[in-house]
């Protein structure tokens, strides 16, 4: 296969320009939509479609997609402020960014958690929803715990990825700035917090009456963020295209599945019970390895391998996401790209919009059952609505009100 094209095109905009406006890269807003289609099935209590989402396959899973897609996004959005108007305007432009998602994560508690409360107030659930998602401590005592949310000292289980964004973005004014020292400042930087988090170091505590941490550590994290921001930055050069990198990724990918799967092992213990017996004593030896609050060194590699692979398969410039012609499967494959990356670029409203509805649709389903009618309906619905938020948010930013007609 021949070789990519230099760094710029997995990197369009380079650190030092400074363009009147920024194009968007049809791969991130793909990528970044599927992972939105796959959290909300995740969120989904007990939905059977999650037994056939990436985390069921592999170390890595759609969190990994989320958080590496929002540091390239993060490249085209913020980098260039930091470019065109110098480091404390674009200091100033991420700390709006972490305003929104702030009061983004604290309306979407208080709105699961009244759900949740309205759904027990009626008495007409079996079902203790509140304790579902262990919020009975909020509800017992507000006060202390009310403090806690707003100084993300209490971050319940549901809530952890925004907290964990919001650190994240935080940190990105120093990773420019040690970026002005060089690309390898910055990177030793990323490096030397995520080695210190594998030791638990940096572990922020989650609530007060327990000694449970924050599910994403955000000291973590920050690798895979950056990791992305750089490559959008040119910071990183692009890989090359390579049938030697293709099939190093595809077997490392295939052959980690039993030992970072228990369902890829349980089919590897169906079918070879001595193979199994091996793996299996292989699996607390790569505890932390594997391990995801701090983001273990197998995610990452994980990630990465995947992360290549539909980069190879999404063509230079992303040029097989772009449909053509005009044949009925033509048609059908430019609808399924547009939606789905119309929800890529909107990420933010979907990923808040989804956390809530999964949660309603799971009552859906817990009162209809999970059966193969209502579980395809209550997904589909679910795909419809967060489809139409993203279309309903992107039409309010456009400001139609101003138009001059």
């Amino acid at each position: 296969m021949a070789t990519a094209s230099p760094a710029s095109d997995f990197a369009p905009i380079a650190a030092s320009a400074a363009p009147a406006a920024l194009a968007r890269d049809p791969r991130l807003d793909f990528y970044r939509g599927i992972a939105m289609f796959i959290i909300l099935i995740a969120h989904i209590p007990s939905d059977p479609w999650a037994r056939w989402i990436p985390a069921r396959f592999g170390f890595s899973d759609a969190t990994e997609i989320f958080v590496f897609c929002s540091g390239m996004a993060s490249a085209i959005a913020f980098g260039g402020a930091f470019a065109r108007k110098g480091w404390w305007m674009g200091t100033a432009r991420v700390a709006f960014r972490i305003w929104q998602v702030y009061w983004a994560h604290i309306c979407l508690f208080f709105f699961v958690a009244m759900s949740m409360a309205a759904l027990d107030l009626t008495g007409a659930f079996e079902k203790d929803y509140v304790a579902s998602l262990n919020l009975q401590h909020f509800f017992d005592d507000p006060m202390p715990q009310m403090i806690g949310l707003f100084t993300l000292s209490y971050v319940p289980n549901y809530f952890d990825i925004l907290p964990m964004y919001l650190v994240v973005l935080a940190m990105m004014p120093l990773f420019v700035g040690l970026s002005r020292l060089g690309f390898w400042v910055a990177a030793l930087a990323s490096v030397s917090i995520w080695l210190v988090a594998q030791t638990g170091a940096l572990a922020l505590p989650a609530e007060p009456w327990s000694d449970r941490q924050w599910f994403f550590n955000p000291f973590g994290w920050q690798l895979l963020f950056f990791t992305g921001f750089a490559f959008m930055r040119g910071w990183l050069p692009a890989p090359p295209v390579s049938k030697t990198l293709i099939w190093v990724a595809a077997l490392f990918l295939v052959l980690s599945a039993p030992f970072g799967s228990w369902k890829v092992f349980l089919w590897v213990q169906s079918a070879t019970p001595e193979l199994a017996a091996e793996i299996r004593k292989v699996w607390p030896l790569t505890a932390e390895l594997r391990e995801k609050t701090d983001f273990g060194l197998f995610r990452y590699m994980h990630f990465l391998a995947l992360a290549y692979l539909g980069w190879v398969a999404a063509g230079e410039h992303g040029h097989r996401l772009i449909a053509t012609g005009n044949s009925l499967g033509a048609r059908a494959w430019q609808l399924v790209l547009k939606l789905v990356s119309k929800v890529g670029q909107q990420s933010l409203a979907v990923f808040v919009f989804s956390m809530a509805a999964a949660r309603l649709i799971g009552v859906f389903l817990d009162q209809f059952g999970r059966e193969f009618a209502t579980v395809l309906a209550a997904n589909i619905f679910g795909f419809a609505l967060i489809i139409g938020v993203a279309y309903l948010a992107a039409w309010f930013k456009s400001q139609p009100w101003k138009s001059k007609r």
